[in-house]
């Protein structure tokens, strides 16, 4: 029987500088991780950098802009923290040191149902507004469309098709795009390629954990960040169709927590009483 370690699947050893790369998902919960890093670097004493609101959010990247955002990262004085909506960014292709990737994953179809009513939420376009006044409003009955509704009348923005390729602001249905990178095989939706790209980039780069640990005390005394009380609840039965087509997605979400799990195992923490 192999023996598990933790230094055989901690990523972190491989960091060639003391910076924490956090290219965060979104709706995973990161915004609270954020916030969580943003006063723990107060604490202990580590730099704090994060990417600007932008008015059009890309997260495919061409090689030129990698290359500006590997320098980017790396021009911060160690020990920091960096975080930025955009697609695992091998630092280490421009010849810079290897950072701590971190990130977070949350069940597919619960992730992109919460995406669907967080970009019609009132308080989102508020927001929005006060940073890019001459940004339109979206039409009203866009933003009244129900999800269930939306699944089941077979909307085009609800079928979520394998194989389909979406560019623009940034293809936010799927988060491991977000680990398989800026290759044009990350493009097509629910593609093998995709996933394994996906996982490889994993296996390699993402750390255990970040070399400044949460504190128990600052998890369990801070409340999440953009919870929406405007999501209505989903029947299980519109999650079972959009399950259909979310077979990779729902494939690398399992990947990762099988991965997290025999990390736990490595470490041998001794159980709880």
């Amino acid at each position: 029987m192999t023996t598990l370690e933790p230094f055989q699947l901690n990523n972190t050893r491989k960091a060639k500088q003391e910076i924490v790369f956090f290219n965060r998902v979104p709706k995973v919960g990161s915004q609270t991780l954020m916030e969580l890093l943003r006063r723990l670097s107060i604490r202990n004493e580590y730099g704090f950098h994060q990417d600007r609101v932008q008015r059009v959010e890309t997260i495919r990247l061409s090689p030129e802009d990698q290359a500006a955002l590997s320098a980017l990262i790396s021009s911060y004085e160690p020990p920091a923290v960096y975080i930025k909506h955009v697609c695992f960014t091998n630092v280490s292709n421009f010849g810079l040191p290897e950072p701590i990737y971190i990130n977070l994953v949350r069940d597919p179809i619960e992730r992109v149902i919460s995406w669907y009513y967080y970009v019609r939420a009132p308080w989102y376009y508020v927001e929005r507004k006060l940073a890019f006044p001459d940004i339109p409003l979206p039409d009203p009955k866009w933003l009244k469309k129900d999800f269930e509704q939306c699944v089941l009348s077979g909307d085009r923005e609800c079928k979520y098709l394998t194989g389909e390729i979406r560019e623009g602001i940034g293809d936010h249905r799927r988060q491991s795009m977000f680990f398989c990178g800026h290759h044009a095989e990350c493009l097509p939706f629910n593609t093998d390629g995709a996933l394994e790209r996906a996982k490889l980039a994993v296996e390699q780069h993402y750390a255990v954990l970040p070399p400044y640990p949460l504190g128990e005390d600052e998890i369990n005394r801070y409340n999440p960040i953009n919870k929406n009380s405007f999501k209505p609840p989903v029947s299980e039965d519109v999650k079972d169709i959009v399950r259909r087509n979310f077979t990779k997605e729902i494939e690398f979400y399992e990947f990762c927590k099988q991965r997290l799990h025999k990390q736990y195992v490595a470490l041998k923490l001794p159980e709880k009483p």
